[in-house]
């Protein structure tokens, strides 16, 4: 179904889109790569900045995205320094 709503060009929510990249990118990371720090780390953190851009003013070194293992889970950690509401 999720094809013929890309066809039809039904737009889904941008969390939507996101969870499904996330996931995406986890499934992928968790196939075998055995990675200190992943390639799509990068790409991941500019698009958290894209997307957080569009409702509030961000200075992008404020968005950190780390990956760590701890025993057999692995870990995505992404910290945010929001702006004061001043």
């Amino acid at each position: 179904m999720s094809f013929l709503s890309f066809l039809l060009g039904e737009k889904k929510k941008t969390a939507s889109v996101a969870k499904e990249r996330l996931q995406i990118i986890l499934a992928h990371e968790r196939s075998g790569r055995n990675v200190a720090e992943p390639d799509y780390m990068h790409d991941l953190q500019r698009d958290l900045i894209a997307v957080i851009s569009k409702y509030i003013q961000i200075n992008p070194k404020d968005i950190k995205v780390n990956m760590e293992r701890q025993g057999n889970l692995e870990v995505l950690e992404v910290k945010i320094e929001l702006p004061d509401a001043r």
